[in-house]
């Protein structure tokens, strides 16, 4: 019997777990290879995708896409690689955004566990589709993800991290590792457990050959990503790339400047207002986006006093939404932290959910079983209250309502910018209401 796409994402849907209170009890791994041979695909099969494997806290997703487009530039340049199987998580609009060859996703999902299924059905895409190169961000963990299936990932590579040995489990003997720059105490664990698996672990810091004017690039936190990315694909190409075309320097400057990631450290100019998104939801994730967002406020800021000759702060507003198990209150204390740091003061606040539209609609990708607590959003209000006496703080029910609001304070101050952070279930529904605002307007 032939199943609709919506009935099939409606089933994928239903095998979400709840969650987990620690990693150990996400063994993410536990039945994958079976289900693989089930399918036909033995690990030959897998270890042939010639895979990058990429773990960390911050930027696994970011540094994915950035290995995946200067594997593009080089490909487009050279020839190889040329299918180039992408794997990330989550997706912001549509649930097919997770599994992409040559940055395209499948034309339908042709539908166990939620993330499982997704990583199985990974796997049989990039098989059946004989891609050269399979890029894999791993879920939450690295030992006992489901996406550690790979016995024999050519590289594999870990982001910045907090205190989590499991991540350095997609070490794997005979690959290449690479890492962002730790922490001394996350290193000095990092290195044992390459040590313990016979791995080569190579630091990688700051690229000097990155371009100092790209767009892509602005942010810090990118830059490091970037770097890391760089350094496993000239890896990668010396190993797989046919003879006379190991080098990577000069497709390096267009791979970056085709480099996408929506909702990660994203600017979007929309009339009089300013968008800044970012779906950070930890404490460092957050520290590096007030960083962002406060030097492209005050970069545009000075370009409007360039153009209207005249020295008005734009206003300046915070949309935050968080239901995690998350120490929350921490959370918010770090944004301020981080804006009384760089001398960026928010007129507004303004607090929100995770759901969509006022009249309740909700798009079939979006799978959240977070429900929405008035008590929780009026703790948040008095936190912000407490560290900020002089923010105004507003409480919304929908995001599209803190959207509205922002818009509306936008219009009664001529023009604001507005910083979108806490959650990439805030900043998905955020651009996919601007999104669907902006078309309206055009069409208007």
């Amino acid at each position: 019997m032939e199943r609709s796409y919506e009935e099939a994402i409606r089933w994928l849907n239903s095998r979400k777990a709840s969650p987990k209170p620690n990693l150990d009890n996400m063994r993410g791994s536990d039945g994958i290879v079976e289900w693989l041979e089930l399918l036909g695909h033995p690990a030959e099969d897998i270890n042939g995708l010639n895979a990058i494997h990429v773990a960390g806290t911050n930027g696994k997703g970011s540094t994915c896409a950035f290995a995946a487009s200067l594997l593009a530039a080089h490909g487009s340049d050279t020839g190889y690689p040329r299918k180039i199987g992408l794997y990330t998580s989550p997706h912001m609009k549509d649930i097919r955004e997770r599994i992409r060859i040559n940055a395209r996703p499948p034309p339908t999902l042709e539908i166990s566990r939620y993330l499982q299924l997704l990583a199985i059905l990974s796997f049989h895409i990039f098989i059946e589709e004989k891609v050269d190169v399979a890029i894999y961000e791993a879920h939450l963990g690295g030992e006992f993800d489901a996406t550690n299936v790979i016995k024999i990932p050519l590289m594999t590579a870990i982001t910045p991290i907090s205190m989590d040995h499991h991540k350095a489990g997609i070490f794997k003997s005979g690959s290449l590792a690479f890492s962002a720059p730790q922490e001394p105490n996350v290193a000095t664990v990092l290195e044992q457990r390459a040590a313990e698996k016979g791995v080569v672990l190579e630091f990688v810091g700051i690229d000097n050959a990155l371009p100092t004017d790209a767009e892509a690039l602005k942010a810090k936190a990118q830059r490091t990503n970037c770097s890391l990315a760089l350094a496993v694909v000239r890896a990668w190409i010396s190993v797989k790339a046919p003879e006379g075309q190991c080098s990577m320097e000069e497709n390096m400057v267009r791979g970056i400047e085709q480099f996408f990631w929506p909702g990660r450290y994203q600017q979007i100019n929309e009339r009089n207002c300013q968008w800044f998104f970012d779906g950070a939801h930890n404490e460092i994730g957050l520290q590096y986006a007030v960083d962002w967002f406060a030097e492209m406020a005050t970069e545009n800021q000075r370009h409007v006093v360039m153009s209207i000759r005249n020295t008005v702060t734009p206003t300046r507003i915070l949309i935050f939404s968080q239901f995690s198990r998350r120490d929350v209150a921490t959370l918010l204390r770090i944004i301020a932290e981080s804006l009384q740091y760089h001398r960026i003061h928010i007129q507004y606040v303004i607090l929100t959910t995770y759901d969509e539209r006022r009249d309740g609609q909700r798009r079939i990708d979006r799978n959240l079983t977070k429900s929405f607590s008035a008590e929780i959003q009026r703790g948040y209000a008095e936190t912000w209250r407490n560290l900020d006496p002089k923010a105004t703080v507003l409480c919304e029910r929908t995001i599209q309502d803190a959207l509205d609001r922002a818009r509306e304070i936008g219009d009664q101050n001529n023009g604001m910018q507005a910083l979108v952070t806490g959650s990439l279930h805030l900043v998905s529904g955020a651009l996919c209401l601007l999104e669907s605002y902006c078309s309206l307007q055009r069409v208007i």
